[in-house]
């Protein structure tokens, strides 16, 4: 997204909670605590759009994510900004066939229903008149500073050294990944079109393709064989005793055992914006998984 608003030439400020922003040393970064109010309001005050992109840990999402929304929310009326939240497609559940704007929201999980809570909350805020919000949804992320995902770090760096890449459940199933360039442009295009908000978008994905083919085009891009160690939920599991992430993770799994479809044609079609071919973006994750490690 910081690539889509300098290309604009929009000004901007980056609020985190380390005050760093690595790989963009020369980038001011504000260091605020969302989960206090008053640090919200001082890192928001003064900004007419606000582009709500953090999480919680994901194993402490119950309970901090409301928090941390409401006062992301609170800041933003008082300043008068406009809201853009980034988020997943956890909230439609288990769906047979493509996952699309229009599907009613049938979460199974604890964080789909967290997803489909905060999701109502703003649409809700929106159409009572209360603040403008639009949301801008992804699938599982991939790309330049993507390590926590299911095609982050795991997958890449053992696929770089010639190991195994992880992936999760059923490699043959077809998966739709969201190149997180892609998304950042998408997220501006959204805050900055009157007619988009009070709605929800998915933004632009390539066709979803088998977790496999993506490994294998990866390790073709990266001159390495190609190698798959999949991870069942016994494996899950077993990670889960020592990393709380992994745990988490074993409700999402029914992403990951059949194929697994999010449309974004409601977007392309309504933007003409279309997502980055996929050699392309496969390149550009590994260079960035190589420049950090030399």
């Amino acid at each position: 997204m910081i690539k889509e608003l300098r290309k604009r030439k929009e000004p901007f400020r980056v609020v985190n909670f380390s005050g760093q922003q690595p790989g963009l040393e020369h980038i001011s970064v504000v260091r605020a605590d969302l989960m206090n109010l008053d640090q919200a309001k001082a890192a928001i005050k003064g900004a007419t759009l606000v582009y709500q992109c953090t999480q919680p840990p994901y194993h402490q999402w119950e309970g901090r994510f409301e928090r941390l929304q409401e006062n992301i929310i609170a800041a933003v009326m008082i300043t008068g900004a406009k809201l853009v939240a980034a988020e997943n497609v956890y909230m439609y559940g288990d769906v047979e066939g493509e996952i699309h704007e229009g599907l009613p929201y049938a979460e199974q999980t604890k964080k789909g229903r967290i997803r489909a809570m905060l999701a109502n909350q703003l649409l809700e805020m929106h159409h009572r008149g209360k603040l403008q919000a639009v949301l801008g949804r992804g699938s599982d992320f991939f790309g330049p500073g993507v390590t926590d995902s299911s095609a982050g770090e795991r997958m890449f760096q053992p696929l770089l050294r010639g190991k195994a890449a992880s992936v999760i459940g059923e490699p043959d199933r077809k998966h739709t990944f969201t190149f997180i360039d892609d998304f950042g442009k998408a997220l501006v295009t959204l805050g900055q079109t009157e007619d988009a908000y009070g709605e929800a978008w998915h933004v632009p994905n390539v066709d979803a393709i088998a977790v496999k083919e993506f490994v294998e085009l990866a390790a073709q891009l990266a001159g390495v064989d190609a190698k798959i160690k999949p991870m069942g939920k016994g494996m899950l599991r077993f990670g889960g005793l020592f990393i709380p992430a992994a745990r988490e993770s074993i409700e999402m799994y029914y992403q990951f055992e059949k194929d697994f479809v999010v449309s974004s044609r409601k977007f392309t079609d309504r933007f003409r914006q279309r997502a980055t071919p996929l050699e392309e973006s496969l390149a550009a994750t590994i260079d960035w998984y190589r420049d950090r490690r030399s």
